[in-house]
């Protein structure tokens, strides 16, 4: 593959150097031939260091795919990446780039022995010029990370694993000496700002950065073109600017959409791209980005509006792609399947939490119609070091820069659960305010307040308030959900606020019917527990309208390798979905009953068998009307769907298997769920005490119940 690679790259500089301008810009993956060693090297960074015993890796890889993930602690500390890089001679003119999509945390980039850069921040890319330290022939590439906990670099704290390494992909960038500035905080150079709207016209303002990377000052000529989504170009506008040599020049443009198709979040989608392109007498370059005609605010009565219409915002808190064996280094093509099963769930928004996450992710939000709320890494604690403030702001910098130009962003974050309201937290998310605005006024800033009083000092330095609110699963948080949100909007009549996090853990090995509500902390997480909260929650928060979002924790169960819960330590199995996505627990599909516009009928409790039981209730989640059921081919009737379930009271089970079929028809069509339950008379499972429970092979305490399910464990 490597030298597929080579031969490839060699072809296209030597092409660009035949004609008379370079090309306009290219990239180059760089993933394959990387070798790793996960601990200090001394001179590891030296271009005749010898590195062939260290293991052989692909990107993405973390070093912590394995402990990451057990709950039994995790490395945290350096390691070396190093790879091999063979490059023909650049054609003259070109620039050539490294390209970091991201680095965990700190990331110290050699190039042939010679320093290329450091990066702290573990979450955004960022783009090295290694122009000068490159050559023809081999190059060696070294790069040292370090996720080592430290109190400069955020985040500090945070209910989740910290993956350290090149996490994400690595590419060679080549753009020509005058281009759309390539070091733009890493983000693509190109903004795009919607400045009025109306059925007849938009009005868009386009900024280019010109960066004359030579040592000559030059002329060249923007164009801005606005292509709609078949490709035919609806705006076009032109300039020429004198570029000094070694600066940015900024250029600005106002172009005009006659009769706007909008972007309407998931109902429609809808996508013009923005296409930027930089001629001098060097070469020529060229960049695209999405560009969604739309308009946004937030009421403190009506919640949230897009193009003027409420809408009220039903989504999830992801945390990123992780895997199995694979933390966040994760493929496209599974980010890809994240976004379906959240599609087919019936979100229509996403908060991307608790730092920025791969384009690929704002990408897809774009395309499919989330509304997306990003953020930096402020996370439980904050450090009084300088080093530590100006970190932060640049993480917001880069968040802004890297995202600005995606229509779903509409909320850039400033942080999540600061657990003290000193002058030292003030003073930090006053300054993370300040910057975002700066940055982009064009959009809310939110933060996502616990752990103190809700008007406490700095949970109000954003635009909007969000809280992150457990009623129902931690014991502390006594009360109901609803009732807080009453006395809250009461105390701050116009103070507009959403439910940032709430939700309850689930495991589908551990079954209880009827559910009592588990210790948080403790082993027993029953699913139906689960689904309990989210039917009681969505009850009680669809009918409030002035929240302007509802966000659950969390869409994918996700690596936390400080916890020791659940069915397994190392998880925080909140998710409606297993870490493995292979199993969409109970609490998915009422969610989706509620939220879909697709026909859908799904039996609950499904995993609970054998039962132990001859009478039991069956419960059936659908968004159609009415809800048939048959079990072993007898007809039980139909239901009426009350509050997105159909509810049979007493169905008797005969021993052996038992099958259940429910059908409804909604939206012109017939859809249906079947599940096989078994009911035996004398458990098949090893017999134990009551109020034991079976797990790894050890004995575990659980609340006697009713009814509860030893599940067989494999």
């Amino acid at each position: 593959m490597l030298r597929l690679v080579a031969a490839f790259l060699l072809f296209v500089l030597a092409a660009s150097a035949a004609r008379a301008e370079p090309e306009q810009r290219w990239t180059w993956p760089l993933d394959a031939g990387w070798r790793l060693h996960k601990g200090e090297v001394a001179g590891a960074w030296r271009e005749d260091f010898d590195a062939k015993d260290w293991l052989n890796v692909t990107l993405p890889y973390t070093f912590n795919a394995g402990d990451g993930e057990d709950g039994g602690g995790y490395y945290r500390g350096p390691a070396w990446y190093r790879r091999e890089l063979n490059l023909p001679a650049a054609p003259a003119g070109a620039r050539l780039l490294l390209q970091f999509e991201g680095a965990a945390l700190a990331a110290e980039v050699y190039v042939n022995g010679r320093p290329a850069g450091r990066h702290e921040g573990g979450y955004a890319g960022f783009r090295l010029d290694v122009t000068d330290a490159v050559r023809a022939g081999t190059n060696v590439v070294a790069v040292r990370v370090d996720n080592s906990a430290g109190e400069t670099i955020a985040p500090l704290g945070g209910d989740f694993t910290v993956f350290g390494g090149l996490y994400r992909r690595v590419s060679l960038l080549s753009v020509p000496v005058v281009h759309v500035d390539a070091l733009d905080h890493g983000g693509p150079g190109v903004r795009a700002t919607v400045a009025r709207v109306s059925p007849e016209r938009a009005e868009l303002a386009v900024t280019v950065p010109v960066r004359n990377a030579g040592r000559t000052t030059t002329q060249a000529a923007v164009t801005i073109r606005v292509l709609d989504a078949g490709g035919k170009e609806v705006a076009r506008a032109a300039s020429t600017v004198r570029a000094p040599a070694g600066q940015v020049r900024p250029v600005s443009q106002t172009l005009v959409l006659a009769s706007p198709r909008l972007w309407q979040g998931r109902r429609d989608p809808y996508l013009y791209r923005v296409v930027a392109e930089v001629a001098s007498p060097g070469g020529s370059d060229r960049v695209e980005i999405p560009l969604g005609v739309r308009t946004f605010a937030v009421d403190p009565d009506r919640g949230f509006l897009l193009n003027g219409q409420p809408l009220p915002l039903r989504g999830v808190n992801y945390f990123h792609a992780g895997r199995p064996g694979k933390g966040l280094a994760v493929t496209e093509a599974e980010i890809d399947e994240d976004f379906a099963i959240l599609a087919a769930l019936g979100a229509n928004a996403v908060r991307f939490v608790h730092f920025q996450h791969p384009q690929r992710a704002y990408e897809l939000a774009d395309r499919l119609g989330f509304v997306v709320w990003t953020e930096v890494p402020l996370n439980a604690r904050v450090s009084r070091e300088p080093a530590f403030e100006a970190n932060l702001l640049q993480q917001m910098r880069e968040l802004i820069r890297q995202n600005a130009q995606h229509p779903s962003v509409a909320f850039w974050g400033l942080g999540n659960e600061v657990y003290q309201s000193d002058e030292t937290s003030n003073r930090l998310l006053a300054e993370l305010q300040k910057t975002a605005r700066a940055e982009d006024p064009s959009r809310l800033t939110v933060y996502a307040h616990c752990c103190a009083d809700d008007l406490a000092p700095h949970a109000l330095h954003a635009d909007v308030g969000a809280y992150n609110k457990y009623f129902g699963w931690y014991p502390d948080q006594v009360g109901d959900i609803g009732q807080w949100a009453d006395r809250l909007h009461a105390r701050a009549p116009q103070r507009a606020f959403a439910v940032s996090e709430y939700g309850a853990g689930g495991s589908v090995l551990h079954q209880e019917d009827p559910p009592r509500r588990p210790s948080p902390a403790g082993g027993w997480h029953p699913e139906q527990y689960q689904a309990q909260f989210h039917e009681d929650a969505e009850t009680t928060l669809a009918t409030r309208g002035y929240l302007w979002g509802r966000f659950i924790w969390v869409a994918f169960d996700l690596a936390s390798d400080g916890r020791n819960e659940g069915d397994r330590p190392g998880i925080n199995d909140k998710g409606l979905v297993t870490y493995d996505r292979t199993i969409r627990k109970d609490a998915y599909y009422w969610q989706q009953a509620n939220w879909s516009d697709a026909p859908m009928v799904r039996i609950a409790s499904r995993r609970m068998t054998p039962r132990r039981e001859a009478s039991v209730d069956v419960k059936v989640y659908s968004n159609a009307a009415r809800v048939r059921l048959t079990v072993n081919g007898a007809d039980l009737g139909d239901r009426e769907v009350v509050g997105r379930k159909a509810v049979w009271t007493g169905v008797a089970l005969r021993p052996g298997a038992n099958m259940l079929r429910a059908t409804a028809e909604a939206g012109g069509r017939r859809v249906s769920d079947e599940i096989a339950w078994s009911y035996e008379v004398a458990p098949q499972a090893p017999t134990l005490e009551e109020g034991k429970w079976l797990r790894g092979g050890e004995l575990g305490v659980v609340p006697p119940a009713k009814s509860v399910v030893v599940p067989e464990l494999k």
